[in-house]
Order: C-alpha cells, then structure tokens, then sequence
C-alpha cells in the first residue's frame, strides 16, 4: 500500500487511473465536486474504487458545510461553522448534531467513510483572505470545543471517521495557502495558550489530524508546518501525546508547496516529518515518480505509520445500502436545518476551497 490519498480526474475512472490506482493501492482517495454530478454516480465511483482494492480503501470528501459542501450541485448544503456559531438559540447544539449525523448518513450513502472535518482553527483573523472565510467556529476555544466536539461527535456516532484541521493554526495565517504560503511569528508558548486547546480537549474523540500549510519561523525557520519534524514529531506527537492518531498533510498541490517543492520531494519530506499520509489532490501525473522516492524510504520510517493506518482502518464502516427514501428523507432533513440556521453572506474574498 502507497501512504497517499489520492485525487480523481473525472466522474469515472479512466483506464490510466485505474492502472495507476491497482498498481500504486494508495491507502486512499478524495472526492471534489468535478467528481460528483448525482447521488447515483457518486456511488457508482466509490464502488468502482474499492474494487481496485483488495481491503476497502479511505474515501474522503471535505463536507464542512456552507461553501465548502462537495455536494452542493444535487444535496442541501448545511450551515457552515460561522452560521452555526452566530445562531444565538437553546436549538443550537441540537441543529449542529443532526446536522452532521444527517451528514454522515448522506456521505455513507455515497459510498464516503472519511469527512475532512471539523475545522479546529480559531478566527484570528475574520476579515482575512485566508481561505477560512466562514469555515471557522469562532475565537474563543471553549465555543470551538463546544460547536466543533458536538459536529465530530456526531459524525462518528453515524459511522464516519472524521479529521481534525489545520494543525497547529492555520487560523494565524494573513493569506491564502493556496496561492502561496502563509508565515505567522506565532510560538509555541502561543500555540498551548489557545490554539492548540480544541484539539488536546477533544484528543479521545478525533480519528485523525490534518496539516496547515504555514510558516512558523519562530518555531521552524525553514520548513512549513505540513512538512516540519520539529512541530509533528516534537510537538503534536511528542508534547502533546498524539502518537496514535493518523496524520495527514494538507493538499501538497497548493501553492504553499507545490511552488516550492517542485521534484516531488515534498512527498518524502512529509512522510520523513512525521506524517502518515500525503494527500495529492490534482497534480496525479506525479504519482508514479513520488512513489517510486517513498519506495526508497526506510522501511522503519514507514513502520509506525503503518500501524496507526491499520487501526485507523480497522475502525471503518460499510457504505450504508443505498436506497431512494433515505436519500431523500437525509436531503429534506439537512434542508430543514438549512432553513432554520440564518445564512451569512459576507464570505471574504476568493478562495479554491469554496469551487473544487
């Protein structure tokens, strides 16, 4: 198995991918909205990946909510964290569960085990473009326990694995990492006061962490966070005690990266740095050649990650049996909710997140 989670062209596979994908087995994949035209055909291709695969693969989707809903093209979009977190109502908790349990519920009718959220970041900076416009539960890390642990709680009590991000602030970042790579003078001392405290509180309940794509000088003056030893293995795994959670990047084809490790020794520096997987979003025609540098990886490097993927996986559940009225029963349900959470319009400029 080849520790990536990979992304898909289209909305079926064609005969490179599927050659690709049976020989590579990447522990996994991720799904955009250009991989998703119908419930149908959604689940279709989720068949046909685990197919290819002689255990069930990782499937994945970024679900949050609001404008970052994979789905928007034929399913309500539930609010998003900023929706929720400004709905000052006794109904509050009781609308952020459902949400996700019916979340979860659509998702594994698709075929779908692994949503890429809750979004753990603290809005330091709400009137930045920084790719968080919206997506964020607030400043204040108790209400992002609070709103943030009852999502996560709720998506796994419906039997799909959930991810944590952007370790360890991405909320400090001023630009957008899709485009370049954000820098923050932030320290550690700065991080254990508030950003890090959603994720050490709600560690028994996360299945995994994604991540951020920012500079930390005063922490790692050369390396991002997505590919630093000193903030993964030192100090999410280390100090913080996260050894047995499966780690990820963020997408190493944004900007952030891509721009600055062309040769695919991003790949490598990730799964060198303490990460379990590498996700590889768009650029697919690298695959073969960054595989080819993790092959030449030690295999001791790769032993834990091994482990930790294994139990991750041993955790996973079926699709649900698809049936006609439970999708439309799940869809009238997250309109429901749609309807009775305020939409907020002031998203902050634009940012890729909002149209993959």
């Amino acid at each position: 198995m080849t520790p990536f989670i990979l992304g898909i062209a289209s909305t079926t596979l064609n005969n490179e991918e599927i050659s690709l994908f049976t020989d590579l087995q990447p522990a996994g994949y991720i799904l955009f909205s250009r991989n998703l035209e119908s419930p149908v055909q959604a689940r279709e291709l989720t068949d046909h990946l685990r197919s290819l695969h002689p255990d069930p693969p990782l499937i994945a989707i970024d679900q949050e909510g609001g404008h970052v809903t994979r789905t928007a093209a034929f399913a309500p979009a539930p609010p998003s964290a900023a929706e929720f977190a400004a709905f000052e109502s006794p109904e509050r908790p009781a609308a952020i569960a459902n949400a996700a349990a019916h979340t979860a519920d659509l998702l594994r009718l698709m075929g779908i085990n692994w949503n890429f959220a809750p979004v753990l970041d603290l809005d330091h900076h709400p009137e930045a473009n920084n790719s968080l416009s919206s997506r964020c539960w607030g400043r204040d890390p108790q209400r992002v326990i609070d709103h943030a642990g009852q999502w996560n709680r709720w998506l796994r009590k419906r039997g799909l694995k959930s991810c944590a991000k952007h370790f360890p602030a991405c909320g400090r970042a001023t630009s957008d990492p899709h485009f370049d790579l954000p820098r923050s003078e932030a320290t550690i001392e700065d991080f254990l006061k508030e950003d890090v405290l959603p994720y050490t509180a709600l560690m028994p309940e996360l299945d995994s962490i994604m991540l951020a794509h920012v500079l930390f000088p005063r922490v790692d003056p050369e390396l991002p966070s997505s590919l630093s030893p000193t903030l993964i293995q030192g100090f999410l795994r280390g100090q913080l005690g996260f050894d047995h959670h499966l780690v990820l990047t963020d997408d190493l084809d944004m900007g952030a990266i891509a721009d600055r490790f062309p040769d695919n020794t991003d790949v490598t520096a990730a799964l060198e740095a303490g990460n379990d997987l590498a996700l590889i979003c768009h650029r697919i025609g690298r695959v073969r050649d960054a595989a080819a540098r993790v092959a030449q990886l030690s295999p001791d490097l790769l032993a834990e990650s091994e482990k930790r993927l294994h139990r991750f996986r041993k955790g996973l559940t079926s699709p649900l049996t698809w049936k006609d009225e439970a999708w439309e029963k799940t869809c009238s349900a997250l309109a429901d909710i749609r309807a009775q959470v305020p939409t907020l319009t002031d998203l902050k400029g634009e940012s890729p997140v909002t149209t993959y």
